[in-house]
């Protein structure tokens, strides 16, 4: 006889009641039988909003993405959408990627929208996840639903909630609509459509956000300039191969070359081993075919097309691809210029950043006049800051995990309009007799040569959560007091909203929402950031270095020294 713990026998057995279906029952049935740890991980825990909404494993169960957990959610946002706007006729946009059941997962969603009474309008094929954030406010909806897991493996799936204005849901809407959602009983889930209020969107609302794209990210590049550019592109098996290619042909970019054998979307992702643009390993075929047609830059895109991986010709025209803070300094750099000659700095604007970015954001900004406001992990918080200081005018944002803004036309990460700016800064400085490449290094004599790493630690299943969180309470309970031979003069607790100086022994709050962050700061302004992902089962640390640079001609030995020194800091915490 199998021993099954009663909390999750109950679990277990509300799905064997008439509310589920009878595949699901006999599907749990047979994991009962044979496959008990399946069944445990199936059902120990429910799946959790995190910084990107609801993300997991498709499956049977609480813990899994399926047709009940997210008619669960569904459900709950419908009743808390009636409740807060009373007497509208409301509406929602629905979209999905090339995931396996994302197409089917979103027509359930719908489903229960419209059982709802609530207007649906679905795009009829897979789109980029900017395209939904644009779409709904196109359209006047209350809100929105991206079926995506972003650059996870193909086994999982996931559920963004997106509000009003475009933004992904944060306080203190998500608190109330996941109190509403576990308030409710399965049972309760209204599946029965109402075909009369499901209206599918495509071209039409393709076309608008297209020529939005356009509009923000062109910048008065000449077309020689345009033509001389020699760009790689591809999709990584994903849905920005329905916008970007039609958005670099608006904008007067003809000379691209696309990866064919990942052109086609396709939920396993079958020519790279992680769908993820901050790899190399996934840009390799990319990077190739720019070897053989001499491209001067390579842009790929994860399978929601949110994140844009970059690379480009180094100093010894080698490709080398960008991390996320390289080319979020960049894009900053581009349109902050592109403000200043146009005469619309006047200390009322700013810029997004987040937490575990690089401080080289802050450094930039301060340049120009402008503020940079950082905020915690996750797009959804530079969206808020837009809504939150309506005064100020929003020039970009960006943060180190391949994403970017542009504007506010759409209000999340943007791989479609990111990926366009990319080509107009690398197109003006070839232009110019310069490279992407050099542009950057030029920054970095201006303001500093600032240097990131990301380690990331798996830790899988109910054993692997139990493992990260014993990190970070170890982390708290005996706090480095050095890295690398360097005090530590700060350290910032985000959990606790504290940010305490080590020398002076004093402590000031942090006027952030809390979030399970640590940030180590020392005396040779160093920065280490530790974070569990809130969509991954990892534990994330940051490290950021940075030193002066006096010209391009020291670059390459600065920046050795620079590697040299994190591969220390890494040693000193056991990492490597």
């Amino acid at each position: 006889m199998i021993h099954i713990e009663p909390e999750l026998l109950a679990r277990v057995n509300t799905w064997l009641t008439p509310a589920f279906d009878k595949a699901t029952q006999d599907h749990i049935k047979h994991l009962i039988g044979t496959n008990p740890s399946e069944l445990k991980e199936s059902f120990y825990k429910n799946l959790e909003f995190g910084t990107g909404g609801m993300r997991g494993v498709m499956g049977i169960g609480t813990n899994r993405i399926n047709k009940y957990t997210l008619g669960k959610n569904t459900q709950g946002l419908s009743d808390y959408m009636h409740k807060v706007f009373p007497n509208e006729d409301l509406k929602v946009a629905i979209a999905f990627d090339c995931r396996h059941n994302s197409k089917s997962l979103a027509k359930i969603v719908a489903d229960v929208f419209s059982a709802n009474n609530i207007h649906v309008y679905l795009f009829e094929d897979l789109r980029p996840t900017p395209e939904l954030s644009f779409a709904l406010k196109h359209l006047n909806c209350h809100c929105g639903i991206v079926l995506t897991a972003s650059h996870n493996p193909p086994e999982y799936n996931g559920y963004k909630v997106y509000w009003q204005d475009g933004g992904q849901l944060v306080p203190p809407q998500d608190a109330e609509i996941i109190e509403t959602i576990n308030n409710l009983d399965y049972s309760e889930i209204k599946f029965t459509a109402n075909d009369n209020l499901i209206e599918y969107i495509g071209k039409e609302v393709d076309d608008v956000f297209i020529n939005a794209s356009v509009k923000n990210g062109s910048f008065n590049t000449p077309q020689d300039a345009k033509d001389g550019l020699n760009v790689v592109f591809t999709s990584l098996h994903g849905t920005s191969i329905m916008t970007i290619p039609e958005t670099f042909k608006r904008a007067g970019y003809n000379n691209v070359h696309i990866v064919e054998e990942q052109r086609e979307p396709n939920g396993d992702f079958p020519t790279v081993k992680s769908p993820n643009p901050e790899e190399p390993e996934a840009l390799k075929m990319a990077l190739d075919l720019a070897d053989t047609v001499d491209g001067d830059i390579v842009i790929g895109t994860d399978p929601d097309s949110d994140r844009v991986g970059i690379a480009v010709r180094d100093l010894d025209n080698k490709l080398v691809l960008l991390n996320g803070n390289q080319t979020m300094v960049m894009m900053t750099h581009f349109l902050l210029e592109q403000w200043k000659s146009n005469a619309k700095i006047n200390g009322k604007e700013f810029v997004g950043s987040t937490i575990v970015s690089t401080p080289m954001m802050s450094v930039l900004t301060n340049a120009y006049n402008v503020e940079c406001k950082i905020g915690l992990t996750g797009f959804k918080w530079i969206a808020k800051m837009i809504n939150d200081f309506p005064e100020l005018d929003f020039i970009g944002g960006g943060e180190e995990s391949f994403g970017f803004m542009v504007g506010d036309f759409v209000r999340d990460k943007d791989a479609v309009t990111s990926a366009l700016l990319a080509c107009e800064i690398a197109a003006q400085a070839k232009a110019k007799g310069s490279s992407f490449y050099k542009e950057l290094i030029q920054l970095y004599v201006a303001h500093g040569l600032y240097k990131e790493r990301l380690i990331s630690i798996t830790k899988k299943g109910i054993e692997g959560a139990k493992e990260i969180k014993q990190m970070m309470i170890d982390a708290r309970e005996n706090p480095l007091q050095q890295v690398n031979g360097s005090n530590v003069i700060r350290i910032e607790d985000y959990q606790l909203s504290t940010s305490k100086n080590m020398v002076t022994n004093t402590v000031t709050a942090i006027e952030v929402p809390k979030s399970n962050v640590l940030i180590y700061y020392t005396e040779d302004g160093s920065k280490i950031a530790l974070r569990p992902s809130g969509t991954e089962p990892k534990i994330k640390f940051y490290i950021s270095v940075n030193t002066t640079l006096d010209s391009i001609d020291y670059f390459i030995e600065t920046e050795a020294t620079l590697e040299t020194k994190i591969d220390a800091i890494l040693k000193d915490m056991n990492l490597i």
